[in-house]
């Protein structure tokens, strides 16, 4: 069996900003993408590629490395995915929740949810 894992940070940024605009359903129909940089080039400390808002309110950012998409929430929250190809870490009074895959996108998607509550 063939396992396809798309490890390219860009392109899994690019499949949370996908995500992210294709969501209509309660509280998670009022995120956006904002200020998006589609030629963004991933860099080792990772380049901004877009903020997510929920009705006009900064949520946070992402950033992308040549490897991984990384979602830095403005706040300390506790974060708990479960899952091999997501870590969590602390910077400052940050969290960055950071996907090492395209499919660690729905459980960056799944955090977003729970910051809406």
């Amino acid at each position: 069996m063939v396992e396809d894992r798309i490890t390219d940070g860009k392109r899994i940024g690019q499949l949370l900003a996908s995500e992210v605009t294709g969501l209509e359903r309660g509280a998670l129909g009022t995120l956006s993408v904002v200020d998006a940089d589609p030629d963004v080039a991933p860099t080792a400390e990772g380049a901004f590629a877009f903020g997510i808002e929920a009705d006009g309110t900064r949520l946070g950012e992402v950033h992308v490395t040549p490897e991984t998409a990384r979602l830095t929430l403005s706040e300390s929250v506790a974060v708990d995915v479960g899952r091999e190809d997501v870590t969590v870490e602390k910077s400052g009074s940050d969290t960055v929740v950071v996907a090492h895959s395209g499919a660690a996108v729905k459980a960056l998607v799944d955090v977003l949810a729970d910051r809406l509550g």
